[in-house]
């Protein structure tokens, strides 16, 4: 390989590496789409009990996205073998995943959209909701 291809592929190298860092940087900076809804969950006393193994815990996290995921008032409920059941859990009575625990002690164990919780909660949903 002469001296300019080893040049063009060097510089090609840098641009992506710049790029994707420039891309990891914006991207940390952006809050998630639900992520007050997360907060205003927390402030309002609400648990989501689930699962690391549970698809239905899945599905509900996927439905804040990525980063909200991240904010909600998650409590992981499995052994890390997934036998058995932690004891926070086991004092809660909790049954199945997910199960939603409101602060007046309501629950609800299915997976629930984010406007199905703003409403339940009073909390607000972005403003493209």
């Amino acid at each position: 390989m002469n001296r300019t291809a080893k040049w063009v592929w060097g510089a090609i190298g840098v641009l992506i590496i710049g790029g994707l860092l420039a891309w990891y940087v914006i991207d940390a900076r952006t809050p998630g789409e639900y992520d007050e809804l997360a907060l205003c969950l927390a402030e309002k006393d609400v648990t989501f009990y689930g699962a690391f193994w549970c698809q239905h815990c899945a599905k509900q996290k996927q439905l804040f996205g990525r980063k909200s995921a991240k904010l909600l008032p998650y409590v992981e409920c499995s052994t890390p073998d997934s036998k058995g059941q932690l004891q926070v859990c086991k004092d809660a009575g909790i049954m199945g995943y997910p199960t939603w625990q409101f602060a007046d002690g309501t629950r609800d164990a299915r997976v629930l959209t984010p406007a199905i919780l703003a409403e339940k909660t009073g909390c607000a949903l972005p403003a493209s909701n």
